[in-house]
C-alpha cells in the first residue's frame, strides 16, 4: 500500500507544454506513472511526448477517466489553474508552482474542501509511492519501496533524507513534500494519520523547518492517535529571529516558531528528534528493533 498515490493513479498534467511540465512530464511517465493527459489552453489536439494535451482540465478528465492533477503553471494563473482542477472533480490536484499569493491560498483552501478535493502544496516537490507512481520532480534514482513513510516541509532535505534510508537499506512507502508556504493544503497531521492507517508504513520520518506551529501541532497528535514510531529533524537551529530561511513560512516571528521549541515539543511526544539528517536511519532502525549497520 502507499498513501495518495499509487498505480492506479491517472495523471493530467497541466502546463505540460512549457519547459518545466514537459520534462517533468516526461520523467513521471518514464518512472510508469500514468500521464494521462496534458492541458495548455490553445494546445488542444498537440501531444508531449505521445501525451495528448487538450485545452481544458475538464475535458481531459471526461476524455480519460484522470483523477489527479499536478501543476506547473506559472504563477500568474497557477491559481486559476487549481480552480479549474477542483472544479473538473480531480480527487488529489499537488501544486509544484511557488509564489502564489496567501490571499488567493485562502480561497483555494476553503473551495477545494466544499468540493471534497485535496491538494497538495504549493511550492512542493509532489509526492512519490516507490515502485508505483511518482507525481512531482523527486529524484526516482534514490527511492525504494518499503516501510518508511516520510514527510517534509522541505524539498532538498527530504532528498537527502531518503538517499540516507535508501543507503540504509529502509525503503518508502511514499514520499511527500508539502510544501513551504504559509497556506498549504496537506500538513504534517493529515500525512501522519494517512500513515498510521496505511498497513504497509512501519514507521515515520517527520522533517520540519522553523516558522509557524505545524510540528507542535503534529506533535500533539502523534502523542495522542499514533501508534507507529515517528521520527524527526528540525532545520533552522541557527537561523536569527525576523529573518526568513529559504521558505515563505520560514521565519521565526515574535519568538514563537523556534527549531528549539519545536523539538522539545517532538521530544515531550516521545518522538526521536535526529540532530543531522544523516542520523535518521540508525534512529528509524532502532525504533523499529532492526539491527544497527
Amino acid at each position: 500500500m502507499s498513501i495518495l498515490v499509487d498505480e492506479n493513479t491517472k495523471l493530467i498534467v497541466q502546463g505540460i507544454t512549457g519547459r518545466d511540465g514537459s520534462f517533468h512530464a516526461a520523467r513521471m511517465k518514464e518512472y510508469g506513472t500514468k500521464v494521462v493527459a496534458g492541458v495548455t489552453p490553445g494546445k488542444g489536439g498537440s501531444s508531449v511526448d505521445d501525451i495528448p494535451v487538450f485545452d481544458a482540465v475538464a475535458e481531459a478528465t471526461e476524455a480519460t477517466g484522470a483523477n489527479t492533477s499536478i501543476i506547473f503553471v506559472p504563477v500568474a494563473f497557477a491559481a486559476d489553474a487549481v480552480y479549474e482542477a477542483v472544479d473538473a472533480g480531480l480527487a488529489l490536484v499537488v501544486i509544484i508552482t511557488e509564489g502564489i499569493p496567501v490571499a488567493d491560498m485562502n480561497k483555494i483552501y476553503h473551495h477545494a474542501a466544499e468540493r471534497g478535493a485535496r491538494f497538495v502544496g504549493p511550492n512542493s516537490p509532489g509526492l512519490i509511492s516507490p515502485g508505483k507512481a511518482k507525481v512531482g520532480i523527486m529524484p526516482a534514482r534514490i527511492h525504494e519501496p518499503g516501510g518508511v513513510g516520510v514527510v517534509s516541509r522541505s524539498g532538498t532535505l527530504t532528498y537527502e533524507v531518503v538517499y540516507s534510508l535508501t543507503r540504509a537499506d529502509l525503503g518508502q512507502s511514499t514520499c511527500l513534500g508539502i510544501g513551504g508556504d504559509p497556506v498549504i493544503g496537506t500538513g504534517f497531521i493529515d500525512c501522519l494519520g494517512m500513515f498510521e492507517a496505511d498497513a504497509e508504513t512501519r514507521a515515520v520520518v517527520l522533517i520540519g523547518e522553523i516558522g509557524g506551529d505545524d510540528e507542535e501541532r503534529a506533535a500533539e497528535y502523534i502523542k495522542a492517535a499514533m501508534s507507529k514510531p515517528v521520527v524527526s529533524f528540525i532545520a533552522g537551529r541557527t537561523a536569527p529571529p525576523g529573518k526568513r530561511m529559504g521558505h515563505a513560512g520560514a521565519i521565526i516571528s515574535g519568538g514563537a516558531g523556534t527549531a528549539e521549541g519545536k523539538r522539545e515539543a517532538l521530544t515531550a511526544a516521545g518522538v526521536g528528534v535526529a540532530d543531522t539528517p544523516s542520523a535518521i536511519p540508525a534512529m528509524v532502525k532502532e525504533a523499529l528493533g532492526l539491527p544497527a549497520d
